[in-house]
């Protein structure tokens, strides 16, 4: 998200440390944000192998709470949030009116009254009045004063282990409060790379010695939006405002495993979201359109805004998302077809730089996940 001279870019409690340890930055969702330090290739393949630590200090966190939480929170996102255990996680949506996306967040019940979202840094605003404008009777708290830091990989679990004791107790989705360094954080078993890994809410002025200690102390890289682009796009998840957006819904975007089965028609509190009569009818009968997943015979690249054509040369769909897999070693993309192509391995042509590039619709995600179930 570019920014015009004049606007001043916000900074994260870690931006000093980003600029000790080499970042290149960027200017991010209104924010200075480091887009790589190493090399995109090498701290992409390095989270995939050991850890990496990224800074998602920029997404919003946001508590609401009263004895209505429940209630009110349905009636914008199509979760089943009346049966959400405490300390348990899940994805949702915010809909609007035409079944559209608003953005995508995480959700997760800290009490019986009190849930603590995550949203999407360019969207916080929007969706913070999203939420004003219709929750009543709830208390609605921006966490202006907390940092959020992604621990991912294969190595994840035994540091968490070695800063938090039992935290390998938890499963994917889950999340515990817990002292690390004697800052009071919430920690959740979830990310944003395909990975097994955590998400450490931190008091802001905490952040920077855990993220010292973290770099000083194990084998972590630093890791930036390069790589966790990369990463989320092997693992098949969708990047709000490329791979969906207000003109996409849950359906065609391939989200429907989100709308909870208490949510969905025959439930038992079907619907009462916004757009729910489209969506639910979509979920029955289909979208003209689906996300896919699409492999490039060759090695060359093929990035999001590229037409998709069929066998005979008509215009079926365009790639959201492109770009080099290091963990494949080759180009993947996502985009959205004609419902009717996407079946894996039908053939595609994509239009890159004026000629037609053969690609593969591929199953999601392009790489095995390592989350722990």
């Amino acid at each position: 998200m570019a920014v015009s001279p004049s606007e001043e870019l916000l900074i994260t409690p870690l931006h000093d440390l980003h600029l000790e340890t080499g970042a290149r930055m960027v200017p991010f969702a209104g924010y200075s944000m480091p887009v790589q330090f190493e090399g995109v290739k090498a701290e992409h393949l390095h989270t995939r192998s050991a850890a990496g630590l990224f800074d998602v200090s920029h997404m919003g966190q946001i508590l609401v709470e009263g004895p209505e939480a429940v209630q009110q929170l349905e009636k914008l996102i199509p979760a089943d949030l009346q049966d959400l255990p405490i300390n348990k996680q899940r994805y949702g949506l915010l809909t609007n009116t035409s079944g559209g996306i608003l953005d995508d967040l995480m959700i997760c019940r800290w009490d019986e009254q009190l849930f603590y979202l995550v949203v999407n840094a360019a969207c916080k605003a929007t969706d913070l009045a999203w939420l004003e404008a219709n929750l009543e009777g709830v208390d609605i708290t921006v966490l202006e004063d907390r940092a959020l830091l992604a621990l991912q990989g294969p190595a994840s679990e035994e540091i968490m282990e070695a800063l938090a004791a039992d935290v390998s107790s938890l499963s994917f989705m889950q999340g515990t409060q817990a002292s690390i360094l004697d800052a009071q954080c919430y920690i959740t078993r979830s990310g944003y790379t395909g990975e097994d890994g955590f998400e450490i809410s931190i008091p802001a002025d905490k952040a920077n010695d855990l993220a010292r200690a973290l770099l000083a102390n194990y084998d972590i890289k630093p890791v930036g939006l390069g790589a966790r682009d990369t990463l989320r796009l092997e693992a098949g998840l969708c990047l709000y405002g490329h791979d969906m957006n207000t003109g996409t819904t849950p359906v065609s975007a391939g989200l429907e495993w989100s709308i909870s089965k208490a949510r969905r028609t025959g439930g038992a509190r079907q619907g009462g979201f916004p757009g729910a009569d489209i969506i639910l009818e979509q979920m029955e009968k289909g979208t003209k359109q689906k996300r896919a997943g699409l492999k490039s015979e060759g090695k060359a690249l093929v990035r999001e805004g590229a037409v998709l054509f069929n066998g005979e040369g008509q215009p079926v769909g365009s790639v959201t998302s492109g770009g080099f897999a290091p963990s494949l070693n080759g180009p993947v993309s996502m985009g959205y077809v004609d419902s009717t192509l996407t079946e894996p391995g039908t053939s595609l042509r994509a239009m890159v730089r004026g000629k037609p590039l053969p690609v593969i619709v591929t199953p999601l995600p392009f790489i095995k996940t390592g989350y722990k179930r």
